[in-house]
């Protein structure tokens, strides 16, 4: 068990060494090579952060394990509303009058929408899987076309003349930890899982969605104590869409996945309602406040608590 608990500290470790890395050598690299800074937010920098859970996806479905592949991205969505944008609110009010996270949490709900219903026609294939990224492909080109008619509020990046061997550094630790911390912590969950008689799904679900969740953690809270709390809405939105069409729809061509029933029965499900729960505060331009979000954690903590019982 100890081995186990080294191994899952290690990889989340990893993971996040290399997933901050790998960012800012992407986001290096596309600004030396003259791509808008706006462009890379809405791209290189978006996908950049949710490459852990890609690469534990990946991971997990070449291994034989949907459930957590699967997991980790349910998992992760849920975790971002209810306990990335829940901690944020306890520091500051996240407000917002974007109405390109409007657009974006639109997105989201058919993202969603989409998910489960491709979930009910699983397992999840291939041809599934293009079906998402043709999806990621449409909602990329329509916030990108926004932003180059200069009504993209999205966040602009500052410009830095980095040298070709510090990108080059930045992009090797990024692609080697992320793969070996992603092995690491699927491999630790999994004994674990097994020893205590806990499904993959729920291993997926909690553990493994929160851990590649920490980049978001960390970002959302970082900006709160900033006096930027509206930008984790921002990043909720904009993980929570990647998630869905990039991240599943890649591991989708590892495939197949099977869908655990616990999923099509109740997590999808609950995934998307934690979804549609952002709609009155991005609808009606009402603050996320310590109250809101004290209620967010609190039914996080319940989930959890209902999924390990």
């Amino acid at each position: 068990m100890i081995v186990n608990l080294l191994l899952i500290a290690t990889g989340l470790g990893l993971l996040v060494i290399g997933g901050d890395f790998l960012v800012r050598g992407a986001v290096a690299l596309a600004l030396r090579l003259g791509i808008a800074p706006v462009i890379v937010g809405l791209t290189v920098l978006a996908f950049g952060t949710s490459a852990p859970e890609l690469i534990v996806s990946v991971a997990a479905a070449v291994g034989g394990q949907p459930g957590i592949a699967l997991g980790n991205v349910v998992g992760s969505n849920i975790a971002n509303v209810l306990l990335i944008l829940g901690a944020t609110a306890l520091i500051a009010p996240v407000r917002s009058r974007d109405p390109e996270l409007r657009s974006g949490w639109i997105y989201v709900v058919i993202a969603s929408l989409l998910l489960i219903a491709l979930c009910f026609a699983g397992p999840l294939v291939w041809w599934h899987g293009l079906i998402l990224l043709i999806g990621l492909i449409l909602s990329l080109a329509a916030q990108i076309t926004r932003a180059r008619q200069g009504r993209s509020d999205a966040p602009d990046l500052e410009v830095q003349a980095e040298s070709a061997a510090k990108i080059a550094l930045w992009l090797a630790v990024g692609l080697i930890a992320l793969p070996i911390g992603a092995r690491l912590l699927v491999d630790g969950a999994s004994d674990i899982a097994r020893a205590f008689g806990i499904s993959d799904a729920v291993i997926g679900l909690t553990l493994v969605a929160v851990g590649t969740s920490l980049p978001e953690l960390a970002a959302s809270v970082a900006s709160a104590l900033r006096g930027r709390a509206d930008m984790a809405l921002g990043n909720v939105i904009g993980s929570n869409l990647f998630n869905i069409l990039a991240i599943l729809g890649i591991t989708a061509f590892f495939g197949p996945l099977e869908v655990p029933a616990q999923m099509l029965q109740f997590d999808l499900w609950f995934m998307l309602a934690c979804t549609l729960a952002l709609g009155p505060f991005l609808l009606r331009h009402i603050a996320v406040g310590r109250v809101a979000g004290a209620a967010l954690l609190a039914v996080y903590a319940g989930y959890t608590a209902w999924l390990l019982a």
